[in-house]
């Protein structure tokens, strides 16, 4: 007995219509997401643009199956428009985009003072099982580490593998802003800054390279977007980071979890600003959140260097039970021969400044 091909039409029909509404959801969320707003649920549509590009494409096909006729193409053409605005905005982090830093696949003998490795990671403060970061930073052994959600469990708990830093600052906190520093390089200065508030530090360091030469470093954790909290606070730290380091005459490095990604409008001033290079431009996003999808996921763990520095390697490591993947990196401070590899930094015309200013004072 034959089905009812009436009955089939009728759930195409269905369902090209519930493929027609995702479309427009999708579509809507890609525009709204171009406000300039620092409404929370608006800033946090910049978190998930791969994975709503993603969604655009499956429910593009969804379409093309099960609807026909014009309505067809005006929401195929409506997801591609969209499709469009989403992929110009993550391009610079396909691995086909131009490189902004160059990778120093081979150092000399006598440049290996150069370079130093970095590790940084969110423990995320409610997570207990403080054995595999311990781990981790036993085994690799970072010159330079930034642990963020550090309270005072946290901080004992990890206090025999600090221990082994010459330098170390310490600012456990029961709030999620919590901040660890250590390393075994050179000091000149280290310590916190309460920028936006009393409870979120901010780390500036001026540390050297073995073999002498000053560079600046800073350690970053502003709150995130969320139901009730916009990103005020947020931008107001960022921007003052960027403009805190912007005039100084050494190199300079920035790292820590932003919870904001590499492409939205304020990381991007703040690397305009402070006149940094992104390495992941031109290799991938590096994504580190949610750690147990981060193949879905975003990078909100950054790291920025200006133009003297170069790279040897750069990766998101394996789940340590936190909800953020560690990032680490091994970067070497060279000099001219740097800025010669490397790209140049946006400009910083009178405009970006007072961008940054605006929103560090509001």
């Amino acid at each position: 007995m034959r089905g009812d091909p009436s009955g089939r039409g009728t759930v195409r029909v269905i369902v090209g219509r519930l493929f027609a509404t995702v479309a427009c959801v999708l579509a809507v969320a890609t525009l709204v997401s171009l406000i300039p707003s620092n409404s929370w649920w608006i800033r946090a549509l910049d978190f998930p643009r791969l994975l709503i590009l993603v969604a655009i494409g499956v429910t593009a096909i969804g379409v093309a199956v099960t609807m026909i006729g014009r309505w067809a193409w005006i929401v195929i053409a409506v997801l591609a428009f969209a499709a469009g605005l989403q992929a110009w905005r993550i391009y610079p982090y396909y691995w086909f985009a131009p490189v902004e830093v160059a990778r120093a696949d081979r150092v000399a003998p006598d440049d290996r003072a150069s370079c130093f490795s970095v590790l940084g990671l969110n423990v995320y403060q409610h997570n207990r099982d403080y054995t595999p970061t311990r781990r981790l930073i036993d085994r690799m052994k970072p010159d330079i580490l930034l642990l963020m959600e550090t309270d005072q469990r946290w901080v004992s708990a990890l206090a025999p593998s600090l221990v082994r830093y010459r330098t170390r600052v310490v600012r456990p906190l029961g709030n999620t802003y919590g901040l660890v520093f250590a390393t075994n390089l050179p000091v000149r200065s280290a310590g916190t800054r309460n920028i936006t508030d009393r409870d979120t530090p901010t780390l500036y360091a001026r540390l050297s390279a073995r073999d002498g030469r000053p560079f600046d470093y800073v350690g970053l954790h502003p709150r995130p977007p969320l139901p009730g909290q916009d990103t005020d606070l947020r931008d107001r730290k960022i921007e003052h980071a960027a403009l805190a380091v912007a005039d100084h005459d050494v190199p300079r490095m920035a790292m820590g979890d932003f919870n904001d990604v590499a492409w939205s409008r304020t990381t991007q001033l703040f690397k305009q600003v402070g006149g940094f290079l992104d390495p992941r431009i031109g290799r991938g996003s590096f994504p580190s959140f949610p750690a147990d999808y981060v193949s879905l996921g975003w990078p909100l763990d950054q790291l920025f260097l200006s133009p003297g520095f170069t790279f040897r390697d750069l990766r998101i490591l394996p789940d340590v039970h936190s909800d953020h993947r560690p990032l680490a990196a091994t970067v070497c401070l060279a000099g001219d021969r740097a800025r010669a590899r490397n790209g140049s930094p946006d400009d910083l015309d009178a405009q970006a400044r007072a961008a940054a200013r605006s929103m560090s004072e509001r």
